[in-house]
């Protein structure tokens, strides 16, 4: 079996071939005396579907096209070329970037874009020209997660390669960024992962030593988790056979943010592997806030809005827990925040509910022998 240094290696080359395949394209293109054109999978809402076997949002047969013989499409087409460029130059040179430093970098080639938001959208199309993430193009966002727990890694990164570490190694935890996500798993004591919307229960479950008293690795989402700690959350699921639970205030936002580690987002339809379909959503629920009689407050408009377009999307219905919670939510029209089990004391939501809730079973618990 391959090591996870000669996979990184191995898709870093796929990576800057298929970049390479596009600037030949052009190259080729303009050679015959033709306009440079490309053709990608449309991103349009229409082109969206669910699908049940792949538990994700996929892109349909639906398809866009660019072409430098349309005035309109000459500034795109030179917006993506540029990227894919840079992307080849980090890429080759196993360097990084941020989003927003694509945004800067690109006025030292006088390729300006209006906002990071269109610099953005380009690096999505390159994606979906490629099929490849922009983590693969060595393109990170700003936010960061973190994690916690008896994981022994190795780094691959340039100038740490045959180092390692402990994710206990610092008791903030340890940020989810390039050099861990491109990681090897040397060995872990942990049978299950823990991923925590916020970051404030995530301290206290470091404080409260849940990562041995439950055998665990602890992962602060901060909210929205990022793309990468969702595709390192499903390393830890495939890789190492951990099951994994998710922690969320007991909102409609809380479940949305549970179910897109679960089943991916509309607006990565054209990528695989950010989402854990076997992850558990452990709470907090609707029902958990009668059961507990937890302090709350009222829904306002916006979430009851939210609440009735969640029950429409396929992603919910896979489950009949989603549905009976999303009723009940909108029954007692009230919502809560994991702080609220301090009511009863600073611990006990580490020692009564998290036990109780880590006693549900994922669909498949199948852990890999190590």
């Amino acid at each position: 079996m391959a090591t996870k240094k000669a996979k990184i290696a191995e898709k870093k080359l796929e990576v800057i071939s298929r970049l390479k395949q596009f600037g030949t394209q052009i190259y080729d293109q303009l050679d015959e005396g033709a306009f440079p054109s490309i053709t990608m999978p449309s991103r349009s809402t229409e082109n969206i579907t669910y699908d049940p076997t792949l538990r994700q949002y996929i892109l349909g047969e639906n398809r866009v096209g660019r072409s430098a013989r349309n005035i309109r499409h000459i500034r795109p087409f030179t917006q993506l070329a540029w990227v894919a460029f840079f992307s080849n130059e980090l890429t080759s040179q196993r360097k990084t970037s941020t989003l927003r430093d694509v945004y800067y970098s690109a006025q030292a080639y006088e390729m300006t874009f209006n906002d990071q938001q269109e610099s953005n959208n380009i690096i999505t199309d390159l994606e979906t020209l490629t099929g490849y993430a922009r983590e693969e193009f060595s393109i990170f966002p700003e936010e960061r997660s973190a994690i916690f727990g008896d994981l022994d890694i190795g780094y691959t990164v340039p100038g740490y390669e045959g180092k390692s570490v402990n994710l206990t190694s610092h008791p903030d935890g340890v940020l989810i960024g390039p050099a861990v996500t491109s990681s090897e798993f040397i060995k872990t004591t942990a049978d299950k992962v823990i991923a925590i919307e916020k970051g404030a229960l995530f301290t206290r479950f470091i404080e409260e030593s849940v990562h041995s008293k439950h055998k665990s690795l602890l992962i602060s989402c901060g909210g929205q988790a990022p793309r990468q700690t969702r595709s390192f959350i499903r390393r830890l699921h495939d890789e190492l056979g951990l099951p994994v639970y998710i922690l969320t205030d007991g909102d409609p936002w809380g479940m949305h943010i549970a179910q897109v580690i679960i089943s991916g987002s509309a607006n990565a339809a054209h990528l695989r592997d950010l989402n854990t379909p076997d992850a558990v959503w452990s709470g907090v629920w609707a029902s958990d806030i009668i059961d507990y009689k937890l302090p709350t407050d009222p829904l306002d408009e916006v979430d009851i809005k939210r609440l009735y377009e969640l029950q429409k999307d396929p992603r919910y219905q896979s489950d009949p827990i989603w549905q009976r919670e999303i009723k009940l939510f909108l029954k007692i029209k009230r919502k809560t925040e994991l702080e609220a089990f301090s009511r009863y004391g600073l611990t006990y939501i580490v020692d009564e509910y998290l036990p109780a809730k880590l006693d549900q079973k994922p669909q498949e618990n199948n852990r890999k022998k190590k």
